[in-house]
């Protein structure tokens, strides 16, 4: 009863039902990759699948080359050397580790703090635990940080953990290693655990890295961080990603899967760690046609002429945050969503279904080919050219 209902699920039935009329509907709602699995990694996993000693349970927390690998990845990503029996663990992509995470460590009367506007299970993994979740503001107008220490002072009792993911969903926000720094001296100061959802830790453009929290000292005694392979080798439908941090806090996600599931099928952790080892190009090459679809849908809608909507271009994730041009603000998000998907022939995500700072956003997700998101482009200035509010 808690749990409202998924805003973001208006908007797909509205998508549904039009498509079941025959309409032509470009989506750019969902953050659902389209880009295909590596086929060196889709071949290790058929090759896998055919064997019958992968057919049996595997391990909850990952086979051991699994756990190697993703500390392989952060020692050549960030430099940060992890022990892969103790600080490293398998996930059914991020969403279950971190939501699981949340379950095992956070109960009735905890409080946790998380950004608003984010990405839906970053808040409401603490209403299914039965915990007391707080916003805090994560606006252009704000500073990030002391909106948390606004927010310690107002809190009663204190907060047990705080939620991040940065390059952040759906605001694109990104940081640098600095704020990282700023953000384990608080948890130092607070005796705060940090959740940081690292989903989109490769998908990055125009010269900018992504850091780790757990690149900065003391970011290990704090911090327990979730990293998926959706997006950054296009294995969104595998589930598979991997959680690395802090001992107990790895152990405390190690003790609640061994009695919830029995790990991700042994042939997609094979393919994972190929994912991870093998070549890195495939990588390189999505980033590069997520920012390509970037600039066909930013550079369109900001051409010159009737309908133009200029849009701040993102330095990372497969997202576009746009704010709602001025004449149809007084919409809403959800209403002018409504209004793009049945006048322009496109789905976006209203800002209102990710927290109340949302409102007055749409959220782009980059996952059409370049010339369908142009056709987006020519749909949605006509709308903005000879729609009325």
């Amino acid at each position: 009863n808690r749990l409202p209902p998924y805003v973001l699920a208006e908007i797909t039935n509205l998508r549904h039902a039009a498509r079941r009329a025959g309409e032509d509907i470009i989506d750019l709602g969902m953050g659902n990759p389209d880009l295909p699995t590596p086929p060196h990694v889709v071949e290790k996993i058929s090759e896998a699948a055919r064997n019958p000693r992968n057919h049996r349970y595997s391990a909850s927390r990952g086979v051991p080359n699994l756990r190697s690998a993703a500390c392989e990845w952060y020692k050549r990503r960030h430099d940060v050397d992890l022990d892969p029996e103790t600080e490293a663990i398998a996930v059914i992509g991020a969403k279950e580790g971190l939501s699981h995470f949340v379950l095992v460590t956070v109960g009735a009367g905890d409080v946790v703090l998380a950004p608003d506007p984010t990405y839906p299970i970053h808040q409401y993994s603490v209403i299914i635990s039965g915990g007391d979740l707080r916003h805090v503001p994560l606006t252009q107008d704000s500073d990030f940080i002391e909106n948390l220490e606004l927010a310690i002072q107002r809190t009663w009792p204190k907060p047990k953990a705080l939620i991040l993911s940065f390059p952040h969903n759906p605001t694109t926000r990104v940081v640098d290693r600095a704020f990282f720094e700023r953000i384990v001296e608080f948890a130092h100061e607070h005796q705060l655990t940090v959740i940081h959802d690292f989903a989109y830790a490769e998908i990055c453009f125009d010269g900018y890295t992504p850091p780790s929290i757990l690149e900065v000292p003391g970011g290990r005694d704090v911090a327990i961080e979730f990293v998926s392979l959706s997006k950054s080798h296009s294995m969104a439908g595998w589930r598979v990603g991997f959680a690395a941090g802090n001992q107990a806090m790895v152990h405390a996600l190690t003790r609640i899967k061994s009695y919830l599931d029995y790990g991700i099928p042994q042939p997609i952790q094979i393919g994972a760690i190929v994912a991870l080892r093998g070549p890195q190009d495939c990588v390189t090459e999505n980033a590069d046609e997520y920012k390509q679809r970037r600039d066909a849908l930013i550079d369109g809608l900001a051409q010159e002429g009737p309908g133009i909507w200029k849009i701040e271009k993102p330095l990372a994730t497969m997202f576009v945050w746009a704010p709602i041009p001025e004449p149809f603000r007084s919409l809403g998000s959800l209403e002018f969503s409504k209004r793009l998907l049945r006048e322009a022939k496109v789905a976006v995500a209203p800002g209102i279904g990710f927290g109340e700072s949302g409102e007055g956003y749409v959220r782009f997700a980059l996952v059409e080919n370049r010339h369908r998101i142009r056709q987006a482009v020519r749909g949605i200035r006509r709308f903005l050219r000879t729609s009325v509010v």
